[in-house]
């Protein structure tokens, strides 16, 4: 019997719209809740999908300084979070609904 092997999910393979980037950072700020690892790990794979050196141009922060901050398994400062942000062209909005 033949077996097929798993590959591992890349999140930055699917972001191929600006929509589909949107969609993706929004639905990972909802989800993450307090959890400032899971939103540096979304901005990673938005970073990658779009292109790391590019970031690291924009934000004057070293290309593997970001892959390590950005990975979900480093520990970023606000300051860097918020760089990649601005440099990537999103904004954390708030998804409250106004009455």
């Amino acid at each position: 019997m033949k077996t097929n092997k798993l590959r591992k999910w890349d999140s930055a393979k699917h972001l191929q719209s600006e929509e589909d980037v949107a969609l993706y950072f929004a639905a990972c700020i909802d989800e993450a809740g307090d959890d400032a690892a899971f939103t540096a790990k979304a901005l990673g794979n938005i970073a990658r999908a779009r292109g790391m050196t590019q970031l690291a141009r924009d934000t004057n922060i070293g290309r593997e300084s970001l892959y390590k901050a950005l990975s979900g398994e480093g520990n970023p400062s606000f300051s860097t979070i918020l760089k990649a942000t601005k440099a990537l062209g999103l904004k954390f909005e708030d998804s409250l609904a106004h009455s």
